[in-house]
Protein backbone atom coordinates (compact mmCIF):
# COMPACT_ATOMS: atom_id res chain seq x y z
CA UNK A 1 0.00 0.00 0.00
CA UNK A 2 3.00 2.31 0.34
CA UNK A 3 2.99 2.85 -3.43
CA UNK A 4 -0.69 3.85 -3.56
CA UNK A 5 -1.50 7.53 -4.17
CA UNK A 6 -2.60 9.49 -1.12
CA UNK A 7 -6.15 10.07 -2.40
CA UNK A 8 -6.70 6.33 -2.83
CA UNK A 9 -5.40 5.62 0.66
CA UNK A 10 -7.81 8.20 2.09
CA UNK A 11 -10.76 6.69 0.17
CA UNK A 12 -9.96 3.13 1.30
CA UNK A 13 -9.39 4.36 4.87
CA UNK A 14 -12.79 6.09 4.89
CA UNK A 15 -14.52 3.02 3.41
CA UNK A 16 -12.95 0.74 6.04
CA UNK A 17 -14.00 3.19 8.76
CA UNK A 18 -17.58 3.03 7.44
CA UNK A 19 -17.54 -0.78 7.56
CA UNK A 20 -16.20 -0.74 11.12
CA UNK A 21 -18.88 1.75 12.15
CA UNK A 22 -21.80 -0.28 10.75
CA UNK A 23 -20.36 -3.55 12.07
CA UNK A 24 -19.95 -1.97 15.50
CA UNK A 25 -23.64 -1.07 15.63
CA UNK A 26 -24.57 -4.67 14.85
CA UNK A 27 -22.08 -5.96 17.43
CA UNK A 28 -23.72 -3.85 20.12
CA UNK A 29 -27.25 -4.91 19.16
CA UNK A 30 -26.45 -8.62 19.02
CA UNK A 31 -24.35 -8.49 22.21
CA UNK A 32 -27.40 -7.08 23.96
CA UNK A 33 -29.45 -10.05 22.69
CA UNK A 34 -26.79 -12.62 23.61
CA UNK A 35 -26.33 -11.07 27.06
CA UNK A 36 -30.05 -11.46 27.69
CA UNK A 37 -30.39 -14.97 26.25
CA UNK A 38 -27.20 -16.35 27.82
CA UNK A 39 -27.75 -14.46 31.12
CA UNK A 40 -24.32 -12.81 30.98
CA UNK A 41 -25.41 -9.35 32.12
CA UNK A 42 -24.31 -6.08 30.56
CA UNK A 43 -21.06 -5.78 32.52
CA UNK A 44 -19.80 -9.31 31.83
CA UNK A 45 -21.04 -9.17 28.23
CA UNK A 46 -19.12 -5.97 27.65
CA UNK A 47 -16.07 -7.30 29.48
CA UNK A 48 -15.76 -10.48 27.40
CA UNK A 49 -17.95 -10.72 24.31
CA UNK A 50 -18.02 -7.15 23.05
CA UNK A 51 -14.55 -6.17 24.30
CA UNK A 52 -12.81 -9.06 22.51
CA UNK A 53 -14.81 -8.54 19.30
CA UNK A 54 -14.06 -4.82 19.07
CA UNK A 55 -10.36 -5.51 19.65
CA UNK A 56 -10.06 -8.02 16.79
CA UNK A 57 -8.04 -5.52 14.68
CA UNK A 58 -5.49 -5.20 17.49
CA UNK A 59 -5.35 -9.01 17.79
CA UNK A 60 -4.64 -9.38 14.06
CA UNK A 61 -1.99 -6.64 14.07
CA UNK A 62 -0.24 -8.12 17.13
CA UNK A 63 -0.21 -11.69 15.74
CA UNK A 64 1.11 -10.45 12.38
CA UNK A 65 3.83 -8.39 14.09
CA UNK A 66 4.88 -11.33 16.27
CA UNK A 67 5.06 -13.69 13.27
CA UNK A 68 7.23 -11.19 11.39
CA UNK A 69 9.44 -10.47 14.39
CA UNK A 70 8.34 -6.84 14.62
CA UNK A 71 8.09 -6.90 18.41
CA UNK A 72 8.22 -3.10 18.77
CA UNK A 73 5.09 -2.85 16.60
CA UNK A 74 3.38 -5.50 18.74
CA UNK A 75 4.18 -3.59 21.94
CA UNK A 76 3.21 -0.20 20.51
CA UNK A 77 -0.06 -1.60 19.13
CA UNK A 78 -1.07 -3.05 22.49
CA UNK A 79 -0.06 -0.18 24.77
CA UNK A 80 -0.50 2.76 22.43
CA UNK A 81 -4.25 2.40 22.08
CA UNK A 82 -5.27 1.85 25.71
CA UNK A 83 -5.04 5.52 26.69
CA UNK A 84 -7.05 6.69 23.68
CA UNK A 85 -9.63 3.94 24.14
CA UNK A 86 -10.19 5.38 27.61
CA UNK A 87 -10.73 8.77 25.97
CA UNK A 88 -13.49 7.12 23.91
CA UNK A 89 -15.55 7.43 27.10
CA UNK A 90 -15.27 11.22 26.69
CA UNK A 91 -16.85 10.91 23.22
CA UNK A 92 -19.59 8.64 24.55
CA UNK A 93 -20.27 11.04 27.42
CA UNK A 94 -20.38 14.12 25.18
CA UNK A 95 -22.35 12.68 22.26
CA UNK A 96 -24.14 9.59 23.61
CA UNK A 97 -27.07 11.39 25.22
CA UNK A 98 -27.61 15.10 24.80
CA UNK A 99 -30.24 17.48 26.06
CA UNK A 100 -31.11 19.61 29.03
CA UNK A 101 -31.17 17.75 32.31
CA UNK A 102 -29.34 14.66 31.00
CA UNK A 103 -26.86 13.42 33.62
CA UNK A 104 -23.23 12.56 32.69
CA UNK A 105 -22.29 9.01 31.75
CA UNK A 106 -20.67 8.07 35.08
CA UNK A 107 -23.75 9.30 36.97
CA UNK A 108 -26.08 7.14 34.87
CA UNK A 109 -23.87 4.04 34.81
CA UNK A 110 -22.48 4.20 38.37
CA UNK A 111 -21.96 0.64 39.59
CA UNK A 112 -19.48 -1.14 41.83
CA UNK A 113 -19.07 -3.74 39.09
CA UNK A 114 -17.75 -1.05 36.74
CA UNK A 115 -15.46 0.22 39.49
CA UNK A 116 -14.12 -3.32 39.89
CA UNK A 117 -13.54 -3.58 36.12
CA UNK A 118 -11.59 -0.32 36.14
CA UNK A 119 -9.48 -1.48 39.09
CA UNK A 120 -8.62 -4.66 37.16
CA UNK A 121 -7.41 -2.46 34.28
CA UNK A 122 -5.14 -0.47 36.64
CA UNK A 123 -3.80 -3.69 38.19
CA UNK A 124 -2.94 -5.11 34.77
CA UNK A 125 -1.27 -1.87 33.66
CA UNK A 126 0.82 -1.94 36.85
CA UNK A 127 2.07 -5.42 35.95
CA UNK A 128 2.86 -4.15 32.46
CA UNK A 129 5.19 -1.50 33.91
CA UNK A 130 6.82 -4.01 36.29
CA UNK A 131 7.14 -6.66 33.57
CA UNK A 132 8.88 -4.23 31.23
CA UNK A 133 11.81 -4.12 33.66
CA UNK A 134 12.44 -7.88 33.61
CA UNK A 135 15.36 -9.34 31.61
CA UNK A 136 14.61 -10.19 27.97
CA UNK A 137 16.03 -13.71 28.37
CA UNK A 138 13.63 -14.58 31.21
CA UNK A 139 11.48 -16.96 29.13
CA UNK A 140 10.33 -20.48 29.95
CA UNK A 141 8.80 -22.60 27.16
CA UNK A 142 7.98 -19.47 25.13
CA UNK A 143 6.25 -17.94 28.16
CA UNK A 144 7.49 -14.78 29.87
CA UNK A 145 6.44 -14.27 33.52
CA UNK A 146 5.03 -10.78 32.87
CA UNK A 147 2.68 -11.91 30.12
CA UNK A 148 1.61 -14.96 32.12
CA UNK A 149 0.78 -12.90 35.21
CA UNK A 150 -1.26 -10.47 33.09
CA UNK A 151 -3.30 -13.37 31.69
CA UNK A 152 -3.86 -14.76 35.19
CA UNK A 153 -4.97 -11.33 36.45
CA UNK A 154 -7.36 -10.98 33.51
CA UNK A 155 -8.98 -14.37 34.21
CA UNK A 156 -9.17 -13.57 37.93
CA UNK A 157 -10.78 -10.24 37.04
CA UNK A 158 -13.40 -12.00 34.91
CA UNK A 159 -14.26 -14.31 37.79
CA UNK A 160 -14.51 -11.40 40.23
CA UNK A 161 -16.74 -9.41 37.88
CA UNK A 162 -18.96 -12.45 37.27
CA UNK A 163 -19.34 -12.95 41.01
CA UNK A 164 -19.94 -9.23 41.62
CA UNK A 165 -22.55 -9.00 38.85
CA UNK A 166 -24.62 -11.74 40.53
CA UNK A 167 -24.53 -10.53 44.10
CA UNK A 168 -22.83 -7.84 46.15
CA UNK A 169 -23.36 -7.18 49.88
CA UNK A 170 -24.28 -3.57 49.09
CA UNK A 171 -27.49 -1.59 48.84
CA UNK A 172 -29.21 -2.20 45.49
CA UNK A 173 -26.63 -4.88 44.61
CA UNK A 174 -23.86 -2.38 43.98
CA UNK A 175 -25.84 -0.06 41.69
CA UNK A 176 -26.16 3.56 42.74
CA UNK A 177 -29.67 5.11 42.94
CA UNK A 178 -31.06 6.72 39.77
CA UNK A 179 -28.82 4.70 37.45
CA UNK A 180 -29.92 2.96 34.29
CA UNK A 181 -30.20 -0.76 35.13
CA UNK A 182 -30.12 -1.64 31.45
CA UNK A 183 -31.98 -0.99 28.22
CA UNK A 184 -35.17 0.87 29.11
CA UNK A 185 -36.90 -0.15 25.92
CA UNK A 186 -36.00 -3.16 23.87
CA UNK A 187 -35.62 -2.73 20.14
CA UNK A 188 -38.42 -4.62 18.38
CA UNK A 189 -36.01 -6.08 15.83
CA UNK A 190 -33.62 -7.46 18.44
CA UNK A 191 -36.52 -8.75 20.56
CA UNK A 192 -37.65 -10.91 17.65
CA UNK A 193 -34.12 -11.97 16.72
CA UNK A 194 -33.39 -15.61 17.52
CA UNK A 195 -30.28 -16.58 19.45
CA UNK A 196 -28.90 -18.39 16.40
CA UNK A 197 -29.40 -15.38 14.14
CA UNK A 198 -27.90 -13.06 16.76
CA UNK A 199 -24.82 -15.29 16.97
CA UNK A 200 -24.53 -15.34 13.16
CA UNK A 201 -24.86 -11.55 12.82
CA UNK A 202 -22.36 -11.12 15.67
CA UNK A 203 -19.84 -13.44 13.96
CA UNK A 204 -20.17 -11.74 10.56
CA UNK A 205 -19.87 -8.29 12.16
CA UNK A 206 -16.80 -9.41 14.12
CA UNK A 207 -15.11 -10.67 10.94
CA UNK A 208 -15.96 -7.42 9.16
CA UNK A 209 -14.46 -5.50 12.09
CA UNK A 210 -11.32 -7.64 11.93
CA UNK A 211 -10.72 -7.18 8.19
CA UNK A 212 -11.69 -3.51 8.06
CA UNK A 213 -9.63 -2.79 11.18
CA UNK A 214 -6.48 -4.21 9.61
CA UNK A 215 -7.16 -2.18 6.43
CA UNK A 216 -7.49 0.93 8.61
CA UNK A 217 -4.10 0.28 10.17
CA UNK A 218 -2.34 -0.43 6.86
CA UNK A 219 -3.80 2.50 4.90
CA UNK A 220 -3.39 4.87 7.83
CA UNK A 221 0.25 3.91 8.26
CA UNK A 222 0.94 4.38 4.54
CA UNK A 223 -0.84 7.75 4.47
CA UNK A 224 1.07 8.94 7.56
CA UNK A 225 4.38 8.04 5.91
CA UNK A 226 3.48 10.03 2.79
CA UNK A 227 2.53 13.18 4.69
CA UNK A 228 5.53 12.90 7.02
CA UNK A 229 3.68 12.26 10.27
CA UNK A 230 6.05 10.82 12.89
CA UNK A 231 5.52 7.22 13.93
CA UNK A 232 5.05 7.94 17.63
CA UNK A 233 2.53 10.72 16.97
CA UNK A 234 0.71 8.61 14.39
CA UNK A 235 0.48 5.65 16.77
CA UNK A 236 -0.80 7.70 19.69
CA UNK A 237 -3.37 9.66 17.68
CA UNK A 238 -4.47 8.61 14.17
CA UNK A 239 -3.86 4.86 14.45
CA UNK A 240 -5.19 4.68 18.00
CA UNK A 241 -8.32 6.57 16.94
CA UNK A 242 -8.79 4.38 13.86
CA UNK A 243 -8.57 1.14 15.83
CA UNK A 244 -10.91 2.65 18.46
CA UNK A 245 -13.72 3.19 15.93
CA UNK A 246 -15.37 -0.15 16.87
CA UNK A 247 -15.54 0.97 20.53
CA UNK A 248 -17.00 4.36 19.56
CA UNK A 249 -19.62 2.79 17.30
CA UNK A 250 -20.66 0.06 19.73
CA UNK A 251 -20.60 2.46 22.68
CA UNK A 252 -22.87 5.04 21.05
CA UNK A 253 -25.27 2.28 19.99
CA UNK A 254 -25.30 0.80 23.51
CA UNK A 255 -26.12 4.22 24.99
CA UNK A 256 -28.83 4.69 22.36
CA UNK A 257 -30.31 1.39 23.54
CA UNK A 258 -30.22 2.71 27.10
CA UNK A 259 -27.42 0.41 28.28
CA UNK A 260 -24.78 2.78 29.66
CA UNK A 261 -23.15 -0.01 31.66
CA UNK A 262 -22.44 -1.99 28.48
CA UNK A 263 -20.81 1.06 26.88
CA UNK A 264 -18.42 1.62 29.79
CA UNK A 265 -17.80 -2.08 30.30
CA UNK A 266 -16.75 -2.46 26.67
CA UNK A 267 -14.00 0.13 27.15
CA UNK A 268 -12.74 -1.24 30.47
CA UNK A 269 -13.00 -4.80 29.18
CA UNK A 270 -11.03 -4.01 26.04
CA UNK A 271 -8.32 -2.19 27.99
CA UNK A 272 -7.98 -5.14 30.38
CA UNK A 273 -7.88 -7.64 27.51
CA UNK A 274 -5.32 -5.96 25.25
CA UNK A 275 -2.25 -6.64 27.49
CA UNK A 276 -3.21 -10.35 27.46
CA UNK A 277 -1.95 -10.27 23.86
CA UNK A 278 1.58 -10.09 25.29
CA UNK A 279 1.26 -13.76 26.23
CA UNK A 280 0.02 -14.67 22.73
CA UNK A 281 2.82 -12.69 21.08
CA UNK A 282 5.36 -14.35 23.38
CA UNK A 283 4.09 -17.83 22.53
CA UNK A 284 4.35 -17.04 18.82
CA UNK A 285 7.75 -15.36 18.86
CA UNK A 286 9.36 -17.26 21.73
CA UNK A 287 10.63 -13.93 23.09
CA UNK A 288 9.73 -11.88 26.15
CA UNK A 289 7.65 -9.04 24.70
CA UNK A 290 7.25 -6.64 27.62
CA UNK A 291 10.99 -5.86 27.92
CA UNK A 292 10.78 -4.61 24.30
CA UNK A 293 8.65 -1.67 25.48
CA UNK A 294 10.33 1.69 25.01
CA UNK A 295 9.99 4.81 27.15
CA UNK A 296 7.07 6.11 25.07
CA UNK A 297 5.12 2.87 25.55
CA UNK A 298 5.59 2.91 29.33
CA UNK A 299 4.73 6.62 29.40
CA UNK A 300 1.42 5.93 27.61
CA UNK A 301 0.75 3.04 29.98
CA UNK A 302 1.04 5.43 32.92
CA UNK A 303 -1.28 7.91 31.21
CA UNK A 304 -3.83 5.13 30.64
CA UNK A 305 -3.75 4.15 34.32
CA UNK A 306 -4.22 7.76 35.40
CA UNK A 307 -7.20 8.29 33.07
CA UNK A 308 -8.81 5.08 34.31
CA UNK A 309 -8.47 6.20 37.93
CA UNK A 310 -10.22 9.48 37.08
CA UNK A 311 -13.22 7.48 35.91
CA UNK A 312 -13.07 5.34 39.05
CA UNK A 313 -13.48 8.55 41.08
CA UNK A 314 -16.28 9.65 38.75
CA UNK A 315 -18.16 6.37 39.17
CA UNK A 316 -17.92 6.69 42.95
CA UNK A 317 -18.66 10.42 43.37
CA UNK A 318 -21.10 10.64 40.40
CA UNK A 319 -20.77 14.36 39.57
CA UNK A 320 -23.85 15.82 37.87
CA UNK A 321 -22.16 18.96 36.56
CA UNK A 322 -21.34 19.17 32.86
CA UNK A 323 -18.53 21.12 31.20
CA UNK A 324 -18.69 21.60 27.42
CA UNK A 325 -21.42 18.98 27.21
CA UNK A 326 -19.53 16.31 29.16
CA UNK A 327 -19.16 15.26 32.79
CA UNK A 328 -16.48 16.81 34.98
CA UNK A 329 -14.55 13.52 35.01
CA UNK A 330 -14.62 13.28 31.21
CA UNK A 331 -13.42 16.88 30.92
CA UNK A 332 -10.50 16.11 33.27
CA UNK A 333 -9.66 12.98 31.25
CA UNK A 334 -9.67 14.98 28.00
CA UNK A 335 -7.36 17.65 29.43
CA UNK A 336 -4.99 15.07 30.92
CA UNK A 337 -4.81 13.17 27.63
CA UNK A 338 -4.05 16.30 25.60
CA UNK A 339 -1.34 17.30 28.07
CA UNK A 340 -0.05 13.72 27.97
CA UNK A 341 0.23 13.76 24.18
CA UNK A 342 2.28 16.96 24.38
CA UNK A 343 4.54 15.29 26.93
CA UNK A 344 4.93 12.38 24.55
CA UNK A 345 7.06 14.56 22.26
CA UNK A 346 9.48 15.23 25.11
CA UNK A 347 9.71 11.51 25.91
CA UNK A 348 10.25 10.57 22.26
CA UNK A 349 12.96 13.23 21.89
CA UNK A 350 15.15 11.67 24.61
Amino acid sequence: MDSWPLWLLVVVFAAAAGVVWVAGIQLSKTTDVLDDRLHLGSALGGLIVLAVATNLPEIAITVSAALNGNLDIAVGNILGGIALQTVVLVILDAFGRRGKGVAPLTYRAASLVLVLEAVVVVAILTVVVAGSQLPENLVFFHVAPGGLLIAILWIAGLLLVQRASKNLPWHESGNAPDTDPGPATKNTTTEKMSTRRAALVFTVSALATLIAGVVLERTGDAAASQIGLSGILFGATVLALATSLPEISTGLQAIKQGDDNLAMSDIFGGNAFLPVLFLIASLISGTAILPQANASDIYLTGIAGLLTLVYVVGLILRPRRRILGMGVDSFVVLVLYLVGVMGLFAVAAQ
